[in-house]
């Protein structure tokens, strides 16, 4: 039988990656819009605290195990900013564009471009679970001057991969998700779940 998790998130592009691999484990990813749960506050100052609160109230609004994650952006030359404030870097209403146009801002005389995009996944069973599964991923890169590509969101095409010589924005899908913090995170997450049985 299919069991169902509610994943506490919007995004569009978070649940296409999500649902793919959860698929495989007999798992379906419901969106929290889909049963009428509201965005949670985002009060704390880490990735980890976010995404446990995001995933306590889509557990509670809907009785479902729940899944959050809180990911972003961290610049080695601003003290590992944007961070937790990467969506709304530039303020409301969020705006990719003018995030994008802040972070080369903030950047314009510095030489240190090194970056890293950093998520951290939690797994509720139900909304006062005292033991949820988090696990987190990390992907490496640097921040360009320029925008290059148009693929994927967020920072993705200011966001130099030198492995690949292209920025995130210009790579495959099935690129991402191999290099992502959030894949990487993902794999992580679910052989915790093969781990424990749950």
């Amino acid at each position: 039988m299919t069991r169902r998790i509610v994943l506490a998130s919007n995004n569009a592009g978070k649940l296409k990656e999500f649902a793919k691999l959860f698929a495989t484990l007999d798992i379906e990813i419901v969106p929290q819009a889909e049963l009428g749960v509201s965005e949670a506050d985002e009060p704390h100052h880490t990735f980890v605290e976010n995404a446990l609160a995001k995933a306590r109230h889509a557990a509670r609004a809907t009785g479902l195990p729940a899944l959050a994650d809180d990911s972003g952006i961290c610049v080695a030359a601003l003290g590992g900013a944007p961070g937790v404030y990467s969506a709304r870097y530039a303020g409301e209403p969020k705006s990719d564009a003018h995030n994008n146009e802040k972070l080369l801002a903030e950047l314009a005389n510095q030489a240190d471009r090194r970056a890293w995009y950093y998520a951290a996944l939690v797994l509720v069973r139900h909304a006062d679970d005292p033991q949820p599964l988090i696990a987190d991923g990390v992907c490496l890169g640097e921040v360009l001057t320029t925008p290059q590509g148009d693929g994927g969101f967020g920072y993705d095409p200011l966001f130099w991969l030198p492995q690949f010589g292209k920025t995130v924005a210009q790579i495959t899908p099935d690129e991402k998700a191999q290099i992502s913090h959030r894949g990487h995170a993902l794999r992580a997450l679910i052989a915790k779940l093969a781990e424990t049985g749950l």
